[in-house]
């Protein structure tokens, strides 16, 4: 089976540390799993309502990383 890729963005207050790494509006967090809906309802498990938006890999485009200071960190 083919892995999913989803990216997370934050908004200006969502502030998130998870095992002590920081999930907020400098980064895009990367969940792994086995489809779109998965990593979907993993974000929510993990952030709750606070974060922006959720991307399948194939709709993000790294042209605008540079909102994004701290880069990709994966989730899990």
């Amino acid at each position: 089976m083919v892995a999913h890729r989803t990216f997370v963005t934050f908004g200006q207050d969502h502030t998130h540390e998870i095992d002590g790494v920081i999930f907020d509006k400098d980064c895009i967090a990367v969940i792994t799993g086995d489809s779109y809906k998965e990593n979907r309802d993993t974000a929510f498990r993990i952030f709750g309502p606070k974060f922006c938006f959720e991307y399948p890999e194939d709709r993000f485009d790294d042209e605008d990383m540079h909102y994004y200071p701290r880069g990709y960190i994966p989730v899990n």
